[in-house]
């Protein structure tokens, strides 16, 4: 069974401003600008026109022992929200 892949649009597909605490993304593709928190913006970063896994996101943010899912309620989030996409 393969592992279920995700991945952000190029960078140049989203444009970011820090509010304080908060970042808005307005996606390009979809007109649609999105308020949120970290680790949002650096999941978007890292995934951004690269094919990552579960276990790859997890090794790229040094997640040990980390909850896995949280991690997979967060990139269900970002999929219903069209800003990643999964294969």
């Amino acid at each position: 069974m393969n592992a279920t892949r995700y991945r952000a649009p190029p960078a140049s597909d989203l444009s970011m401003v820090l509010l304080d605490e908060l970042v808005a993304i307005f996606h390009r593709a979809s007109g649609i600008t999105h308020l949120v928190a970290s680790p949002v913006p650096e999941l978007l970063t890292a995934l951004a026109g690269r094919w990552m896994t579960l276990d790859d996101i997890e090794q790229e943010f040094e997640l040990i022992d980390g909850d896995r899912a949280s991690l997979v309620s967060i990139m269900d989030g970002l999929g219903v929200a069209g800003l990643i996409e999964r294969a």
